[in-house]
């Protein structure tokens, strides 16, 4: 498959209706918010939820989460030790070829291909960064977003021999009662060049967005609580662009009725499209 020889732009719009699409640990896992009041869900959050979505195509993920584990490795050492030219570059230290070991990573993994990676791992004398071409911003909703937040309580004992129960059964759920998120991403060609990220990598890519929250359901995100509703996949004609990625992520427009808590109110347009600008529509799943 070719390499991706023209830079692409793309924008997705995702619903949250009574779910907590992005919990912060530094706040007891309430729905991620800025200062000002509009809802956050990190990058790092929406990369995970795309190479979750890849794994389920049948890829090879490199980072993995625990419960998505699909090979025998536990530790991001064992799965690069478990290619044997790349872990036996690697051991050579400082002489070791980074050239090599990128190539070989990149060719083994989509999402070092797509994202980048960093191998470092404690005693080992080569340190090696790969960066990406695929880069995706923090989603922040349109509105600002109400959070209800509700008590909850275990039925039964986690400890025999207590008649009641006991005092730390007590907890809460924190929810965003509606929102409308904006996700914003590039991909460079300069640096899909570099790592062998392909045209059908990059449709892979589309895929997943367009699919976001498909198996991706929780206890604080119930199946049919998350959607994408419009993705807008812009294809420029050159490597570096016609226009800025801000123009064209500006280019779309989401607008709400004062009813904000009405999915069926949000609509998603490109008002004034850019001149001469390729761009494909596509409704979520």
């Amino acid at each position: 498959m070719s390499i991706l020889s023209n830079k692409i732009d793309f924008v997705a719009v995702g619903t949250v209706a009574h779910a907590n699409p992005n919990g912060d640990p530094l706040n007891g896992n309430m729905p991620r918010q800025t200062l000002d009041g509009y809802g956050e869900i990190s990058d790092v959050a929406l990369k995970r939820k795309i190479r979750n979505r890849l794994q389920d195509m049948g890829e090879n993920i490199f980072v993995q989460s625990d419960d998505r584990n699909t090979d025998e490795f536990k530790s991001l050492r064992e799965r690069a030790n478990g290619n044997a030219i790349f872990s036996e570059e690697l051991k050579k230290g400082k002489k070791a070829s980074r050239e090599l070991c990128a190539k070989i990573a990149c060719e083994q993994w989509i999402d070092v291909r797509a994202f980048g990676q960093v191998f470092a791992f404690k005693g080992d004398a080569l340190s090696l960064g790969i960066r990406g071409p695929v880069s995706i911003h923090p989603a922040f909703s349109i509105d600002t977003i109400d959070i209800d937040s509700i008590q909850i309580t275990k039925s039964v004992n986690s400890e025999s021999g207590k008649e009641s129960k006991a005092a730390d059964t007590m907890g809460m759920k924190h929810r965003v009662l509606f929102g409308a998120y904006k996700i914003k991403g590039s991909i460079n060609v300069q640096l899909a060049e570099k790592t062998g990220f392909t045209e059908n990598d990059a449709e892979k890519i589309k895929e997943a967005i367009k699919t976001l929250f498909v198996n991706d359901s929780s206890s604080a995100r119930p199946d049919g609580s998350m959607e994408i509703v419009k993705l807008y996949w812009f294809k420029h004609n050159c490597k570096i662009g016609q226009y800025s990625s801000k123009k064209v992520h500006d280019s779309v427009q989401v607008q709400s009725s004062m009813d904000k808590r009405n999915p069926e109110n949000i609509k998603v347009s490109i008002p004034t499209p850019l001149p001469d600008l390729e761009y494909e529509e596509y409704d979520g799943i």
